[in-house]
């Protein structure tokens, strides 16, 4: 994923701190079905392992846990604060 260098959070409390404020993140996966994205509830132990380890489930019915077993890649979205903030806002 690109995050331009003035954008990036490498704060470990810091993302911590969003990914337990973050109720309903979004897990994608890549395998051999493609790309796969569900809305799951995850829950963060942030003393276990290095970075923490979080915790789900997927429904039976949800073909990404297998795409998982088949180990598959996968990226969580912690969506943080969202705005826009138009051109005119700043001086001319």
């Amino acid at each position: 994923m690109y995050v331009p260098r003035a954008f990036a959070e490498n704060d470990l409390e810091a993302l911590q701190a969003q990914m337990l404020a973050t109720p309903l993140p979004v897990l994608v996966t890549q395998g051999e079905c493609g790309l796969i994205a569900s809305h799951i509830p995850l829950l963060l132990n942030p003393n276990e392992g290095s970075h923490g380890t979080l915790y789900g489930h997927l429904a039976r019915a949800n073909r990404q846990w297998q795409a998982l077993a088949e180990g598959a890649e996968a990226m969580v979205i912690f969506a943080g604060e969202q705005a826009y903030i138009s051109p005119a806002f700043y001086p001319s």
